[in-house]
């Protein structure tokens, strides 16, 4: 079985605090992941103003051993950074990296579950 590794893909902020909840879902999935007898192969990547960029934490989990390594958009939808700028820098990491497959999955606002989520937390607020 090959070695599955994912990463986050964020848009990316000048203020550092941004990125406090991408470090706490990351920290989620690789707790859930050595729970259910997995690795913790998870990192976080980013579009601009944030480090690293998305080729780097390929590259990072090509280097802990992952054959396989899937990169999930956290945006909450298709606008031109998903539609454009991601298919161009995943082809990146598929030239720098091709004994790799290297997946993309849809924005993460684009699934109903996650929509779900959404709309219980927003009725939780009234």
């Amino acid at each position: 079985m090959a070695t599955h590794g994912l990463v986050l893909f964020g848009h990316g902020a000048r203020d550092v605090r941004w990125r406090e909840p991408f470090e706490r879902l990351a920290q989620k999935l690789r707790t859930a992941r050595a729970s259910g007898g997995g690795d913790g192969l998870v990192r976080l990547a980013f579009l601009e103003l944030m480090e690293p960029d998305l080729l780097s934490a390929v590259g990072e989990l090509v280097a802990d051993g992952c054959e396989v390594v899937t990169v999930v958009p956290v945006f909450f939808g298709q606008g031109g950074h998903i539609r454009k700028d991601l298919p161009e820098l995943i082809q990146r990491c598929r030239d720098a990296q091709p004994s790799v497959e290297i997946r993309c999955a849809v924005a993460v606002g684009e699934d109903d579950a996650v929509l779900d989520a959404v709309a219980m937390y927003c009725l939780r607020q009234v």
